[in-house]
């Protein structure tokens, strides 16, 4: 049987550590906002991450559609289209999930 007094202090240290790295980005942001990597970082890394999140996505879903690719490959598609025409990153994510989601759950559409 675990101590009690084992169990709350190992609680309390757990949480003093989710805390403390929970408010470690908001204690160093005027750190790094003052160094030219960091704001370099800031503009390149989003849209790498969503890419490498996108592909991913794609790569997982087509190996497990036997309809192909024609359907992923319609949203993005209409998410790129979007995002150069308006600009705006809701709309283009919005509208390329609800396609998707729409060209998946299809049956007639479906090509399987």
């Amino acid at each position: 049987m675990i101590n009690t007094f084992y169990a709350v202090t190992a609680i309390l240290g757990m949480a003093a550590v989710t805390i403390l790295l929970r408010a470690l980005p908001f204690l160093a942001a005027p750190l790094l906002k003052r160094l030219s990597m960091v704001a370099q970082l800031g503009r390149f890394l989003p849209p790498a991450i969503m890419t490498l999140l996108v592909l991913h996505s794609v790569h997982g879903n087509a190996s497990n559609n036997p309809a192909g690719l024609w359907q992923e490959g319609g949203a993005i598609g209409l998410a790129i289209l979007l995002q150069l025409r308006w600009r705006s990153a809701l709309l283009s994510i919005m509208a390329g999930t609800l396609l998707y989601v729409v060209l998946r759950n299809s049956h007639g559409f479906n090509c399987a």
